[in-house]
């Protein structure tokens, strides 16, 4: 199990959410034995939490663009406001 979750957290956003979509067609299908779904389950869940661990990062590493009284871009300043 150390070595999947290795593996899920090497993934880029992009591959990861894919193999999330991935599992997600198959469990939607419903042709997958009781075991293979619970694993599949389980490593969905993993792909979810680490795209979730990227999203968040990105989202602080966002600038909002600041505008000037003449509406030209001022500067820019973190998404949240801090």
């Amino acid at each position: 199990m150390a070595d999947e979750a290795a593996d899920i957290a090497s993934l880029p956003f992009e591959k990861a959410l894919a193999d999330l979509e991935e599992i997600v067609g198959k469990l939607e299908k419903g042709n997958v034995p009781l075991e293979q779904s619970i694993t599949l389950y389980e490593r969905g869940e993993a792909l979810r939490r680490h795209c979730d661990r990227l999203l968040e990062a990105a989202e602080k590493r966002v600038d909002k663009i600041t505008a000037g009284a003449d509406g030209t871009p001022a500067g820019t300043e973190p998404l949240d406001g801090e």
